[in-house]
């Protein structure tokens, strides 16, 4: 785990490649996910100006007397990733090291962490301080999990469109409390 661990980057970063592959794609997939990335930049910024850690939740961290770090395997594309992962790496900020994955450089870390046999980012990797995986969450809150459950089981009268629109008004209101929550009570 140390080697992802070493290559993995910070947000910052992150953001910079993200602004990258949408004014530059590198390849075919960059190109046809143009919006992905747009729109994945847009919630982030939205994130990060709205976003406030909670205080109840900063307690309970130092509470934990979590010693390690977080990684979470991302691409700036997802969705799920652009409400999560700013949230976390704001709550986390000046206690606990955070680094991001870029699930899409190497396959092999995300293919030991799939959900449901899929692919699915954000997936965040709580660490202890010797690099070992302590617990894993992801890739959404369980509230948007309940939403993805209901799709699937009346796609008819639940749309997909209806989904992602009940999903993305959750995260804009949620901002990450409920994901940091859950990932609180894995440390």
């Amino acid at each position: 785990m140390k080697n992802y661990w070493d290559k993995a980057i910070y947000f910052d970063e992150y953001i910079k490649i993200g602004k990258s592959r949408l004014e530059n794609p590198a390849n075919q997939q960059e190109a046809e996910f143009k919006h992905y990335y747009e729109l994945g930049l847009q919630r982030i910024d939205r994130t990060l100006k709205k976003y406030t850690p909670n205080e109840e939740q900063l307690a309970e961290l130092v509470s934990k007397n979590f010693d390690g770090k977080i990684m979470i395997i991302s691409e700036v594309w997802c969705g799920d990733a652009s409400a999560t992962v700013p949230a976390l790496v704001k709550f986390f900020e000046g206690k606990n090291e955070v680094k991001i994955f870029l699930r899409d450089s190497d396959k092999s870390l995300i293919n030991q962490y799939l959900t449901n046999g899929t692919e699915s980012i954000p997936k965040v990797l709580v660490l202890d301080k010797d690099y070992n995986v302590k617990n894993s969450w992801g890739p959404r809150p369980k509230f948007g999990h309940g939403l993805l459950l209901k799709y699937k089981a009346d796609p008819e009268n639940y749309t997909k469109d209806m989904f992602y629109n009940d999903l993305q008004v959750y995260y804009a209101k949620n901002r990450g409390k409920d994901a940091i929550q859950e990932i609180l009570d894995l440390l």
